[in-house]
């Protein structure tokens, strides 16, 4: 059989639900990280709901190498979104790989920075409580994709 007589895979929407989530998913995360990355650069935050981001968004935790934290978020929910688009446009192995296994690394994170706002500086934002459920999101798609995907080669 050559690979002119295997049928073609079909890349119907329906077949790409999981994919397409995670494109969403990705694109609230990264929307919400620039607006904190914006936010932390401007030295002022709205908060509307909870009254602690000014305190998350200036304490000693919200950076690393002089670099806002929520700036690698928002490159970890672009690369999770390019991933997904290259998914559905032609289900990339590596793209696979991303979307199976990379989410548990910003899930594993934002369990930590969840510690930090309620233990250490003792203030909730609530956009980082956003990008905290985003995250989580992209874990519990990530476990569905890998069930899904498990024994495509």
């Amino acid at each position: 059989m050559t690979n002119l007589d295997k049928p073609l895979e079909t890349n119907s929407p329906k077949s790409n639900k999981l994919t397409y989530t995670f494109a969403a998913v990705s694109l609230i995360g990264f929307l919400d990280a620039v607006y904190l990355s914006i936010s932390h650069y401007s030295g002022a935050i709205n908060c509307s709901v909870i009254s602690g981001c000014q305190e998350v968004l200036s304490s000693q935790y919200s950076e690393i190498f002089g670099i806002p934290l929520a700036l690698f978020g928002a490159a970890f929910y672009l690369f999770i979104l390019i991933n997904s688009l290259l998914h559905i446009d032609n289900k990339n192995k590596w793209s696979k790989l991303a979307l199976s296994y990379i989410p548990s690394l910003g899930f594993l994170f934002s369990v930590y920075l969840v510690y930090l706002m309620l233990f250490v500086i003792k203030a909730l934002c609530q956009y980082c409580l956003l990008s905290a459920i985003t995250s989580t999101t992209l874990f519990i798609l990530s476990i569905f994709f890998v069930k899904k995907y498990k024994y495509e080669k």
